[in-house]
């Protein structure tokens, strides 16, 4: 059997072994909508708890846009336009609307691969857009604290003195907020490094409420709607009488078409989109898997090491413990920044044990190490194999996992080490999210 894998910008093709019991886990189809820009424009003009543009438009001059940065497969170039034109029709000037990239505290987003990343030359040559930098603290505005964990709230000034403000993203499994998009483009996307570091730090990281396709309990999340409120209450004293913060939302199907899209309340507005993509990205198995073959999601995800974490993380439930999980990412640009570089030295140096209790005392995460936290979780449950063409020896010696050169090869030696394996596939990664079954309680 041949399975293709999302896998850099063209995916792979593998063999798998004929003498494993297979499962394939992919989405159920999702209904694609046929006319994107009539979705998206019909999305706009009927917007979810929120009144219409045209209305809101009247107390305002200025428009702020979050977009998310070149991590993720957003269709900008389906929604940033008629967003943008829609707003001009409703009388706000097309000088005084702006696009802010909401980088967290990820790299800029310039030249060709602002082009990809905005996906229309309208946009590019009509609309000022700007990068987040979380590090520059004059581009910030303090909000106070948020009221449960005292989370410090600072976000760009830009999105914050704007008279409205429109949060738009992709909504897909993510492996700590539970779902991408909405409140999270605002929150880590454009929020100084203190309020990232407080609340990427190890004692968020490490509650179980902060898992996959989780929002009941997830601290981040909880976090996020509080970040936003403290936003909404910053508004009340003006003289507004409409809420400025919206959302765009989008869902995509496994060829990255548009299947969904939701505008209006940045709250509801995005619990719809979750609640749609639950139905298609959340599926049950019945048993544990020996072998678990997965992805990090290809292009653009899987540029890096440090987005591939995300793919261990989302297929470790269904892994046998002591089982082997295999994950497949071309990691072009090599292992991520210099402090995740950093934060994978101390994790090999120390052990994951050490690692992790040296983490805990920490207030404050430092940057990006809380990616090197979470790879200690798949770490805990089995065997971690990587197969990267983009990777360098030394890049790979700092992954803490065992490198395969050869990832046919590996999955029959693998497959051959027991009889009646059981090999569950997982072509899209991070985007598919398996789960055990809850167990059935038999009545007396």
């Amino acid at each position: 059997m041949d399975v293709k894998l999302n896998y850099g910008r063209e995916g792979l093709s593998v063999r798998l072994p004929e003498n494993a019991q297979t499962t394939i886990l992919r989405k159920p189809a999702m209904p694609v909508i046929k006319d994107p820009r009539a979705g998206i424009e019909a999305a706009i003009g009927d917007p979810i708890d929120a009144p219409k543009l045209s209305e809101i438009a009247q107390d305002c001059r200025s428009v702020c846009i979050a977009i998310c940065d070149i991590t993720r497969p957003v269709p900008n170039h389906l929604f940033l336009r008629p967003l943008i034109e829609a707003c001009e029709a409703a009388g706000i000037e097309r000088s005084n609307i702006c696009i802010v990239i909401a980088t967290g505290l990820h790299r800029p987003n310039e030249g060709e691969e602002l082009a990809e990343l905005i996906g229309n030359a309208w946009v590019l040559e009509n609309i000022a857009i700007h990068n987040h930098f979380a590090l520059n603290d004059d581009e910030h505005i303090s909000l106070g604290k948020t009221n449960t964990r005292g989370t410090a709230i600072r976000l760009d000034r830009r999105f914050v003195e704007a008279d409205l403000r429109i949060a738009t993203g992709l909504v897909e499994p993510h492996f700590m907020a539970g779902y991408s998009g909405g409140r999270k483009v605002v929150a880590p996307g454009l929020a100084h490094a203190e309020t990232i570091t407080t609340f990427h730090s190890a004692r968020f990281m490490a509650d179980p409420a902060s898992r996959n396709c989780n929002i009941d309990g997830n601290p981040l999340h909880e976090e996020q709607l509080e970040i936003i409120r403290a936003l909404d209450s910053w508004d009340n004293n003006s003289s507004s009488r409409y809420p400025k913060t919206l959302g765009l939302n989008t869902v995509l199907d496994d060829e990255r078409r548009l299947a969904f899209v939701t505008f209006g309340d940045i709250f509801e507005s995005h619990f719809k989109a979750v609640d749609f993509s639950r139905s298609y990205c959340e599926l049950e198995v019945e048993s544990r898997f020996d072998i678990v073959l997965t992805t990090a999601a290809g292009y653009p995800l899987d540029k890096t090491y440090y987005q591939t974490v995300k793919g261990m993380v989302g297929a470790m439930e269904i892994l046998a413990p002591g089982g082997d999980l295999v994950i497949a990412s071309q990691c072009e640009e090599g292992l991520g920044s210099a402090d995740y570089e950093d934060a994978q030295k101390r994790l090999i140096a120390m052990g994951p044990n050490a690692f992790l209790d040296s983490l805990l005392k920490k207030s404050h995460a430092d940057i990006d190490e809380w990616q090197t936290q979470m790879q200690l979780k798949p770490q805990a449950v089995g065997n971690i194999h990587l197969f990267s063409e983009g990777l360098s020896a030394a890049g790979h010696e700092l992954t803490g996992v065992h490198r395969i050169s050869n990832l046919e090869l590996e999955l029959q030696q693998l497959v051959d080490k027991q009889p009646d394996t059981r090999l569950a596939v997982i072509p899209e990664g991070p985007y598919v999210v398996p789960r055990m079954l809850a167990p059935q309680i038999q009545s007396s």
